[in-house]
């Protein structure tokens, strides 16, 4: 992939105010894309959209992918060539709080997408962004191929499940002949990297311990850990995203790598939770200035916690042969990259913007 393919593209990004969403369109507009963010308010204090200070930069609508009307109208005035939908509920205990809204935003509002393609002759590529989870899991321990049924077992992962259904639907009856958007879906795992403020994610709740230990001048913080034994495949936020713009480039030359990928780090960086917060640990500790507390954790494992998988994995074969994207960052350097914007972000956040472009011309170097 190279940045050049994107200079004076008009992409179209859905859930552009989230952690992906600011990611992915920093990385357009300094590939030289002219960029329209839809997405609702951001759903964080504090958000990686304000810190990333983009405004002006780019199209900015506020708008929720529900409301149809209001979607067709963004596109039709745009005119997107390249289609990235990011939008989504993408927590899994919102969606047992939540579970209507998950499905409406998670299906619905990718169906909304689906049909806007449809009906704006100017798009040629989409890629519609899912997650490693919509796999039925049976606690393998090898890898998830794309061929493996479609079965998510809470109503986030169910609800992503389907939204793979209604694009499969919609490629087989709208988007299957040579004048057609070449469409895919990406499936990648859990990411982390700076600018992550969600609840209920792992390294979120690591900064928001050592931010709370930083404010009240303590000399070190102490992380909660409710699942330690969790094993996940995680990756820096900059690996799935250069896979998505790879695979948007692929088939706009070649509609032939259409089609459904998995997206994920080598089996080495599969890891569990706890081993996680103990490299997180020991990375901010090598690294924080005198100013900033120590980190360590413990566990508090909860009982009759919501169902959330044990063991979940990606065989990324597909993407890696065909595609030919390939992760580039071990999970020490991600933590590494991480640890360095979450530190800069306690004591510089106006060096924020710097260090998002220090990181994004390493990965694309």
């Amino acid at each position: 992939m190279t940045h050049s393919f994107f200079k004076n593209k008009r992409v179209l990004i859905t859930g552009h105010t989230g952690f992906k969403g600011i990611w992915l369109t920093k990385i357009l507009l300094n590939a030289g894309a002219s960029v329209l963010g839809y997405s609702l308010e951001p759903p964080t204090d504090p958000s990686l959209f304000a810190l990333a200070l983009l405004h002006g930069s780019f199209t900015d609508v506020r708008g929720d992918v529900r409301d149809l009307t209001h979607l067709k109208e963004a596109f039709e005035e745009f005119q997107p060539d390249i289609v990235f939908h990011l939008a989504a509920q993408p927590i899994v205990r919102e969606s047992y709080r939540n579970p209507v809204c998950t499905y409406e935003t998670n299906v619905m509002g990718t169906v909304n997408v689906l049909e806007c393609i449809r009906l704006t002759g100017s798009v040629r590529s989409a890629v519609i962004i899912t997650t490693d989870k919509v796999y039925r899991n049976n606690e393998w321990l090898w890898g998830y191929r794309e061929n493996e049924p479609l079965d998510g077992f809470d109503p986030y992962s169910n609800s992503k499940s389907c939204a793979e259904l209604a694009v499969h639907s919609y490629v087989n009856s709208f988007f299957s002949d040579d004048d057609s958007p070449a469409v895919s879906t990406a499936r990648a795992g859990n990411v982390i990297g700076g600018g992550d403020f969600a609840a209920d994610r792992i390294i979120p709740d690591c900064v928001r311990a050592m931010e709370q230990a930083y404010l009240n001048g303590e000399d070190s913080g102490t992380i909660e850990v409710r699942n330690p034994y969790s094993t996940r495949p995680y990756q820096h936020v900059l690996e799935p995203l250069s896979a998505y713009m790879m695979i948007a480039e692929k088939q706009w030359d070649d509609r032939k790598y259409a089609g459904w990928y998995n997206v994920g780090p080598d089996d080495c960086d599969c890891l569990t939770t706890g081993d996680l917060v103990t490299m997180f640990c020991d990375t901010w500790n090598q690294k924080k200035t005198a100013a900033l507390p120590s980190a360590e954790w413990m566990s508090r494992a909860e009982i009759n916690a919501p169902h959330e998988a044990n063991f979940l994995k990606l065989d990324s074969t597909k993407i890696k042969s065909e595609i030919g994207w390939k992760p580039k960052w071990h999970i020490q350097e991600c933590m590494e990259e991480t640890v360095d914007f979450y530190q800069k972000y306690l004591t510089d956040s106006d060096k924020i913007p710097e260090i998002m472009d220090s990181q994004i011309d390493k990965y694309f170097e």
